[in-house]
């Protein structure tokens, strides 16, 4: 059999039921195999930093590893973007690329380059092979290798001849089984501890992004102790709006709730879960987050303790399975036993949303009509532009994990590519993708992906003909823009209805209706464009980030 043939019963055999990507000739000999396959099928991008995108996004959403594949030069290069976001957002993807045959190396063969050292400062291993025998070994070394520890991408470079080359069939091995990390009996007990000492509603609950899977185990501990939960941007979307502890976003586009429990000397403690307490998670690194404070911080990966606060307590573990042994001997405390359950007080719904000018025809007021016609299980997938600041702002969390924020690496377009692997892992629940035209422009042709894979996904472009971040950004820091920020308006609803996908084009904020956008999602079988017109001058909620980058002056 041919070595790459085994590279396909592995991934097979795995579990992988998607390959993201682009054909081409140094990796035509794996998508050759997929003919007369069923349960692996190809998704085929218009672009490889998107590919990657969607194979991140299934990572996130399936639980599983993902697979990616691209071309050698610059099928690989447009790979990085998307393997760099991977690897700070800990998805396990394996990034297969192909490569030239071993004895054209050095001759200026089409398309070469060794891509290795451009993936190896990315993921978390970057590999080559030149023998086919290597090749099935490689990968499942790399495979283990994105499922073990902190999860995260991995990268193998397969020259052609490599691939073509005939080997004795091998055992194919299984897919290596995942046991989650956990704290010693002794950090848990000593965690237990402290806590107690604290006692009840003497500290808060700071969620990020790494909660996504033990959403109800941290609101578990947060009634048991009755501390206030606080999320970050990243985490915008995990704890539902009506939960009487939650207190809205801290750090980047947040809410004065949440700067008033961080701020608040009433709290003695802060219990970190699954932030690595960066830039945009505490509004610039801002001490009071811990000064004075017990600080336990629970990650899986140990990288991220002490890095800028101090830590007393860490516990390195699966964030869901921790907090359960967590919480079994929290339960058996007697001093924590309560009379009522918190959750059972009255239901506050977002009361720490900021008021907006009803009627204006604004972005705050955009989203939340937006949001008002749409079914209140959807998932959204926002990008990067000053809209994503007026989504963590404003926009309301009506069920658990409803939205999805890419505030971290914040590559543009990143969402668009999302919004498919995301639809593909989790099709039970209604995907929107709110994006921007400057993301549009980079990776919107991905919206003939998802039609031509019967995706029902709504995009939501605001199109202000301006890159509106950047633009607004600009003018606060140095008090001036220049005028090629902006761009000749371009009426996106037409160029979608040119690609033969339903689209609708919003003026004002009337437009907005229930009907309007039943209409537009009527057929399920594909997606739908939403062009939302608007220039809005005022000012977005991303204060602190400009103050940030004017205090290197």
């Amino acid at each position: 059999m041919r070595a790459i043939q085994a590279v396909i019963d592995y991934v097979r055999q795995g579990g992988v039921r998607y390959v993201f990507g682009i054909p081409a000739g140094s990796v035509n000999a794996f998508y050759d195999y997929l003919y007369e396959l069923t349960d692996l099928t190809p998704v085929i991008a218009k672009h490889e930093g998107a590919a990657g995108y969607m194979a991140a996004a299934y990572a996130k959403y399936s639980g599983k590893l993902a697979l990616c594949i691209g071309c050698s030069g610059p099928g690989s290069t447009n790979l990085l973007t998307a393997a760099a976001n991977a690897m700070r957002e800990h998805l396990p993807v394996l990034f297969l690329t192909g490569s030239v045959p071993t004895k054209t190396v050095g001759l200026n063969a089409s398309q070469e380059l060794d891509a290795v050292p451009s993936f190896s400062a990315l993921v978390k291993s970057s590999v080559s092979v030149s023998k086919p025998e290597e090749l099935l070994p490689a990968v499942v070394h790399a495979v283990e290798t994105a499922l073990g520890g902190v999860p995260g991408p991995v990268h193998v470079a397969m020259p052609i001849d490599m691939q073509l080359a005939d080997i004795p069939p091998p055992a194919i091995p299984l897919f290596p089984a995942v046991k989650p990390m956990l704290p010693t009996s002794a950090q848990i007990q000593m965690t237990v501890g402290e806590i107690v000492a604290c006692g009840r509603g003497r500290g808060f609950v700071f969620v990020g992004q790494g909660a996504r899977n033990s959403v109800e185990e941290v609101l578990q501990l947060a009634e048991l102790l009755e501390w206030p939960i606080v999320a970050t941007p990243q985490a915008k979307g995990l704890i539902p709006d009506s939960h009487p502890l939650y207190r809205g976003v801290f750090g980047f586009a947040g809410h004065e709730s949440a700067s008033g429990i961080v701020s608040s000397e009433a709290y003695e403690a802060v219990f970190v879960i699954g932030s690595s307490l960066g830039e945009t998670a505490t509004s610039n690194w801002k001490p009071e987050l811990t000064e004075g404070r017990c600080v336990i911080q629970l990650d899986y990966d140990e990288t991220v303790f002490d890095r800028h606060y101090r830590t007393n307590i860490r516990l390195c573990g699966e964030a869901g399975e921790t907090l359960r042994l967590l919480l079994d001997e929290l339960e058996q405390q007697p001093s924590l036993l309560r009379t009522a359950s918190a959750a059972a007080s009255p239901k506050r719904d977002g009361g720490f949303y900021p008021a907006i000018r009803s009627g204006m025809y604004d972005t705050p007021n955009v989203l939340l009509e937006l949001q008002r016609c749409l079914a209140a299980s959807t998932v959204y997938s926002v990008d990067i532009g000053e809209f994503m600041s007026y989504v963590i702002h404003h926009m309301r969390v009506l069920e658990p994990r409803s939205f999805d924020l890419n505030v971290h690496f914040g590559a543009m377009g990143t969402a668009i590519g999302t919004a498919i692997g995301m639809q593909l892992a989790a099709p039970e629940r209604p995907v929107v993708c709110i994006t921007g035209d400057g993301c549009f422009f980079m990776h919107g042709m991905e919206i003939l992906t998802a039609k031509e894979y019967n995706l029902p996904i709504l995009f939501v472009v605001m199109n202000n003909a301006r890159l509106g971040m950047v633009h607004h950004g600009h003018s606060l820091q140095y008090k001036r823009v220049h005028p090629r920020f902006s761009q000749e308006p371009v009426n996106l609803a037409a160029a979608a209805e040119a690609l033969g996908i339903p689209s609708y084009r919003i003026e004002r904020l009337q437009d907005i209706t229930a009907g309007s956008i039943a209409k537009l999602q009527h057929d399920l079988s594909g997606p739908a464009l939403l062009e939302i017109s608007l220039v809005d001058n005022q000012v977005p909620p991303m204060g602190d980030r400009v103050k940030f980058l004017s205090s290197f002056k």
